[in-house]
Parts: structure tokens; C-alpha cells; sequence
């Protein structure tokens, strides 16, 4: 294992983007702590502690919101943009035209999101500033406002400035990126959190071992899953081009059990935290039963949270796999899958082993995530968003590691991944 790793910092650019993507994480990490000013954060402590409405942000933002901090809002209202963005390819033609263009496409959808998150975050710092952080300003004036709005909507543009950087310049996927390095910080301060429950006798040692197991088994379930393929089989047919023989060779299509990702339960998790944000700031009986409805760990919360994650795992991955598509490229060049007749029966074929796929790995996931709620309703120990943060942490971490392997591999380099 060292021994790779060293092989990869000898790779003179490979180290340049490693380096670049953790100078990149430290700056995310410092700036994660600088305070807006005209807000006293002291105020806002007894309001956050033991708030879980506000947990996932939090930990999302590696404790900006609670500090309220420059980043305080993170990188959700571009996660939002995201979200509004792909869903409204399937209604909006133009939108879907770009999706389909490539390169120049995928730039112009960029462009539409960024604009969206820098809305987004506009009226969500406006919603912040004069609803939970109005007892904390200083000094209720409106340049006083105004510097908190903008304060606030420029570290999230510069979050998502600085997750667009990582990728084109780092390794791996910034905005993924961003989120991990938020959710790592966030774990020393869980432990500590765990261990003075068990000091002051709130909650008991002995479960804390069977669920470190469970944690455990967690772990290797989302990587069986990360890694899980269905290999369909492809045979393409010999021709004659000139004088040569091209075909002939059999090949195929791995089909991911989870081709979705983490994308499913960061979308899942935003959109159920959205109506708990609004009610939050609305001072009413019915309002607040919502959000008492709507707590982290609530039986309507937790089963909201499972469908979420199953929609979002079906909807993106009919976004990113087209069967169609790819069982017309199976025919341009020649190929069939056996027992199949090129085009639409391949394409029917393939589109019912990827739903079936996508309904395994949906499930999936939502048992993931939902495993550590319970365990936290039963133990009494703080695992907060645990299944959650381990998805996100396994798969960005093995798509980061899988670009550094593909790195290496074009150098001839045994690989980082084994």
C-alpha cells in the first residue's frame, strides 16, 4: 500500500493534482471557520444543540452552520440547482437537447446551474437571516442585513467556485469531494459526543461494540455494492474491411448493480430536508407539528427518507443508462448479444436487467441508511445521518482511488487498487 502510493507521488503531474485537491480541502477547512460579522454565534448555540433538523447542513458543512460561518449554507443550494435542473430535463426540450450534445451541452447546463445556485442561495440566505439568525445579528440594520446575505451567498458560490476547480485541476469529483472532507471533519466531534453519553451513563457501553460491528458490515456491503456488476454478454460478428478481418472477438457490458451512485441519497436527503428548513421559520402551532413530523428519526421521516432514495436511484440511473442507445451501438458495429436479435429486443432485453438491477440497488440503499437510525433510536447513541455519511464516504473515496488508478495504469504502473 505505501509502496503505490509512493509509486503515485512520483508521477510528477498525479502529484501536482493530489496535492492541488488537498491544499484545495485545507482552504475548505480554514474557510469553515471564519465568522460573518454582525452575528454573535454564542446565541445560536442553544438553539442548534440537540436541533436535528439542522444536522445533515451541518454535517454537510463540517459544522459551518452552527458556527454560522462564511460556508454556513455549504454546497446545498447548488445541490438543489441540481436537482431542479434534472428534473426539469424531462419537460423542458432545450434542456434535454443540451443533456444530449456533449461537451458543449454539458457546459451550457453548468452555466444554468451555477445561476441557480447563486438564486437559490440568495433567497436561502435571506431566509436564514431574518428568521433563525435574527436573534444573533448585532446589529439589526439593513447594511447590517445586507452584508449577511451577501456574505453568505458568496461562500457558496466560492464552494462551488472551489468544487469546479478540484475537478477540472484535482483528483475526483470536487462537489463529492467538499461534502467528504465536511463529513470527516465532523467525526472526531461524534466521537467525543459518543463517549460523554457513555461517561455520564446516558447511554450504555456494551452496544456500542455489536453496533461498531454493524457499522462495519455496512462498510463492506456499500463497496460490494460500489463494485457489484452484471456482466451481459456480447458477440460481435467477423467482417472484411479491404483485406483485413476486423470482429469476431467476444466482449461485455458490466452493468453496475448501483449505477446511480451516492447522487440518490444526497438529492434524497436535500429534498427531505427542505419543508423541515421552511417550517422551521414559520412561528405557528401547525408549523411546528410538522416539523416535530418531519425530526430526524421519526417514522415519517425515516420512511419518506427510504422512498426518496429508491425514486432518486430509479430516476437518475434512467437518466445516465439508455437502453436504446446502447443497443443501437451494439448493432452499428456489428454486434448482438446471444439468444437476441439486434435492436429493440436487445434493448427491451437490456432495459428489463438494468430495472431489475436499479430495484436491488435502490433497496439497497435505502437499508443502508436506514440501518443506523434505528440503531440510533434503540442504543440512544448519537449516529446522526450514519448510513448516510458512510455511502458518501465509501463512494467518493473509491471514485477518487479509481481515477488515481487510471492514472497510473497510463504510465504502467501496478495501480493503486488491488
Amino acid at each position: 500500500m505505501l509502496e503505490t502510493v509512493r509509486n503515485a507521488l512520483k508521477i510528477g503531474e498525479l502529484r501536482q493534482r493530489i496535492l492541488f485537491t488537498v491544499l484545495m480541502l485545507v482552504v475548505f477547512r480554514v474557510g469553515a471557520h471564519v465568522p460573518i460579522p454582525g452575528i454573535n454565534p454564542e446565541v445560536l448555540a442553544d438553539f442548534f444543540q440537540g436541533n436535528t433538523i439542522f444536522g445533515f447542513l451541518d454535517v454537510m458543512g463540517g459544522g459551518a452552520l452552527s458556527k454560522f460561518t462564511v460556508f454556513a449554507m455549504g454546497i446545498m443550494p447548488y445541490i438543489n440547482a441540481s436537482i431542479i435542473v434534472q428534473l426539469l430535463t424531462v419537460v423542458i426540450p432545450k434542456f434535454k437537447e443540451w443533456s444530449e450534445e456533449g461537451v458543449e451541452g454539458r457546459k451550457k447546463m453548468m452555466q444554468v446551474i451555477r445561476y441557480g445556485t447563486v438564486g437559490l442561495g440568495l433567497l436561502q440566505a435571506t431566509g436564514m437571516t431574518f428568521s433563525l439568525m435574527q436573534p444573533a445579528v448585532t446589529d439589526p440594520s439593513t447594511s447590517s442585513y445586507l452584508v449577511i446575505i451577501i456574505s453568505l451567498t458568496a461562500g457558496t458560490a466560492f464552494l462551488m467556485w472551489l468544487g469546479e476547480l478540484i475537478t477540472e485541476k484535482g483528483i475526483g469529483n470536487g462537489i463529492s469531494l467538499i461534502i467528504f472532507g465536511g463529513i470527516v471533519a465532523g467525526f472526531p466531534g461524534q466521537v467525543l459526543s459518543i463517549a460523554e453519553l457513555i461517561r455520564l451513563g446516558e447511554a450504555r457501553f456494551f452496544m456500542l461494540i455489536p453496533i461498531l460491528i454493524v457499522l462495519l458490515g455496512l462498510i463492506v456491503g456499500i463497496i460490494a455494492l460500489d463494485v457489484g456488476r452484471r456482466r451481459i454478454p456480447v458477440q460481435y460478428a467477423k467482417r472484411v474491411v479491404g483485406r483485413r478481418m476486423y470482429g469476431g472477438q467476444s466482449t461485455h457490458i458490466p452493468l453496475k448493480v448501483n449505477q446511480a451512485g451516492v447522487i440518490p441519497v444526497i438529492f434524497a436527503s436535500a429534498i427531505l430536508m427542505f419543508p423541515a428548513t421552511i417550517v422551521m421559520f414559520i412561528n405557528h402551532p401547525i408549523a411546528k407539528g410538522i416539523a416535530d413530523a418531519l425530526n430526524w428519526g421519526t417514522l415519517l421521516n425515516t420512511t419518506l427518507y427510504a422512498l426518496f432514495i429508491i425514486l432518486f436511484t430509479f430516476f437518475y440511473t434512467a437518466i445516465q443508462f439508455d437502453p436504446m442507445k446502447v443497443a443501437g451501438d451494439i448493432k452499428k458495429y456489428g454486434g448482438f448479444i446471444p439468444g437476441l436479435r439486434p435492436g429493440r429486443p436487445t434493448a427491451e432485453y437490456l432495459s428489463k436487467v438494468s430495472s431489475r438491477l436499479t430495484l436491488v440497488g435502490a433497496l439497497s440503499l435505502a437499508f443502508i441508511c436506514v440501518l443506523p437510525i434505528l440503531l440510533q433510536n434503540v442504543s440512544n447513541l448519537n449516529l446522526i445521518f450514519g448510513g448516510t455519511s458512510l455511502i458518501i464516504i465509501v463512494g467518493v473515496a473509491l471514485e477518487t482511488m479509481r481515477q488515481i488508478e487510471s492514472q497510473m495504469l497510463m504510465r504502467n504502473y501496478q495501480g493503486f487498487m488491488k
